[in-house]
């Protein structure tokens, strides 16, 4: 691997499909606003960095406005290529140890109801950088107490002991996305495993059962109707408790295309069939990502939260 970081890219073609026209349900709220430019200000005052930005959320104006952001730790180069992240990759840097302290201290200036915090894959490193995770946490915990903490983890290539690290510091929610169905695993992210996800699920909700676990997919990138139940029915099979569906917005020509659009009412009757199969909360709508409602799904569900904050 080539140690520039580089975008990963589908090789162009003079008949490539144009994109389709985004349907009217596919609303994004413009960059702008006294808020979201103050929080900007404070990411690169504190040189850090955030999926929000790193991935083009389509949430981020929404939710930057409104004094939320999801933390990408880890650096902003991934060792991993996959085809719908606009996320670099590369040979990363080395881990940056005062990263978890900047990350803390703009949790507590935004002052916080609900930290996420997210990461690029770190492979070359046999922990997956999961130290960094547990310092932020207690990190965050300290200097902004009642804030809840979600983390959104790797795979850590399904290593017990790097998962270890960051259960130990309690998170409220232990987030993994398996991003799609199984038959389309490696095309979308060809260095992962489903074996992988599997083992980080499953064994988060064994080391403490207490904590939330949360995945999520992305729908329109060919996968059929009951790929998804099948994917879903798995996801409730590890234990996952929380689950969230959205749809895949191609990042540039250059990226995975899209099949097609889902309509809201496709997106609900995914919510329905989510909750019968037992998940404690489901979030499916076109614009939904993996951060999406966090704080709601804390308040409501997270016995780790009671237990750190509820008054005697």
């Amino acid at each position: 691997m080539s140690a520039t970081p580089t975008r990963d890219r589908i090789p162009e073609s003079s008949s490539a499909p144009r994109p389709m026209r985004r349907p009217e349900w596919i609303r994004v709220t413009p960059l702008s606003g006294e808020t979201f430019t103050r929080l900007q200000a404070l990411m690169r005052k504190k040189a850090l960095n955030t999926v929000c930005e790193e991935a083009f959320c389509p949430n981020m104006g929404e939710c930057w406005n409104s004094g939320t952001a999801t933390f990408l730790m880890l650096g902003d180069v991934c060792t991993r290529s996959c085809r719908f992240c606009d996320v670099k990759h590369g040979m990363p840097a080395a881990l940056d140890w005062e990263e978890p302290e900047r990350v803390a201290q703009a949790v507590r200036a935004m002052q916080l109801q609900h930290a996420v915090i997210t990461s690029v894959n770190r492979d070359e490193r046999k922990d997956g950088g999961a130290p960094i995770f547990a310092m932020v946490i207690r990190r965050i915990r300290e200097l902004q107490p009642g804030c809840s903490v979600e983390v959104l983890i790797p795979d850590f290539k399904g290593s017990l002991e790097a998962l270890k690290i960051v259960m130990n510091a309690r998170p409220e929610i232990l987030n993994h996305n398996v991003e799609t169905v199984p038959s389309l695993f490696k095309t979308v992210q060809p260095q992962d495993h489903l074996e992988w996800s599997e083992a980080t699920l499953r064994n988060a909700k064994k080391l403490n059962p207490d904590v939330l676990t949360k995945s999520g997919i992305m729908v329109g990138l060919g996968e059929s109707t009951a790929e998804i139940y099948e994917i879903m029915q798995k996801l409730a099979d590890w234990g996952v408790d929380i689950l969230t569906i959205g749809q895949y917005l191609q990042p540039s020509r250059q990226h995975l295309p899209m099949s097609r659009y889902y309509t809201p009412e496709e997106f609900a009757e995914l919510k329905d069939y989510g909750l019968s199969l037992g998940f404690k909360w489901v979030e499916s709508a076109p614009l939904v990502r993996s951060s999406y409602h966090a704080v709601d799904q804390v308040r409501a569900l997270s016995t780790v939260h009671r237990q750190l904050y509820q008054s005697d």
